[in-house]
């Protein structure tokens, strides 16, 4: 089913978002742009995490339907592992979409991958916006190269230039059979660290219709601090 190689793609986009130092500078009156705000935050990385997953998808158009619930970690000597708790719905789309795409995000959790995927210069052009939303400041971001793990699209930081939001459309298809995918993807900060708390995507396939995913994060332990409180909110 090809809706396993726009789920591939979607699940490794999760862990992609870094930054890295930029060169470009303040602007000439001294001022610093939110570009290199965002760009140039000096945070402490994840480096370990324990987490409930929920994961749910359709596909042909909402025919097909499935949902699981999965304990993933993250650990800096045995990389990501995944236990699973609970689903329902199609077999299928456990066994072909869910399943692979938890085992991807496992073999691609390597820095290699994060830098491919990671928001920065070297992989995307930023343009500043002067319009808010929600009170946030927009970036359009632009890819600047094809390929499965970059978007076209937009991110919302605060006055900080601190990540809360992330949507684009994917500029490579996964497969011929897929003709558009969006993702939207959304961060929060946990116990100090800037997480991703919730994710989904809409893609267009051929045959297949239209096909959905969405996950959301319920943090437990991150970089090794317990975490206060119950479900992570991500509306």
């Amino acid at each position: 089913m090809d809706m396993r190689h726009v789920i591939l793609c979607v699940a490794l986009l999760a862990g992609t978002v870094v930054n890295a130092h930029s060169s470009l500078g303040a602007e000439p009156s001294g001022t610093v742009s939110i570009v290199d705000r965002f760009l140039t935050r000096d945070d402490d990385q994840l480096t370990s995490y324990r987490a409930v997953r929920h994961m749910s998808a359709t596909s042909r158009g909402g025919k097909m339907k499935a949902s699981m619930t999965v304990l993933t970690t993250l650990d800096p000597e045995t990389g990501f592992t995944f236990t699973e708790l609970e689903w329902s719905g199609s077999a299928l789309i456990r066994k072909h979409v869910f399943i692979p795409a938890l085992r991807a995000e496992r073999e691609a959790n390597t820095a290699a991958a994060s830098a491919r995927g990671a928001l920065t210069p070297a992989n995307y052009a930023f343009v500043e916006r002067d319009a808010r939303v929600d009170g946030l400041r927009q970036i359009d971001i632009n890819a600047r190269r094809t390929d499965t793990l970059l978007v076209d699209g937009s991110i919302l930081v605060t006055d900080e230039g601190d990540l809360v939001w992330a949507r684009g459309q994917l500029v490579k298809r996964p497969s011929f059979w897929t003709r558009r995918v969006e993702v939207v993807r959304r961060y929060q900060r946990i116990a100090g660290i800037r997480v991703p708390v919730g994710m989904n995507s809409i893609a267009d396939v051929l045959m297949a219709g239209r096909s959905t995913f969405e996950m959301t994060y319920e943090y437990q332990v991150v970089n090794g601090r317990p975490v206060d409180g119950s479900t992570v909110s991500t509306d």
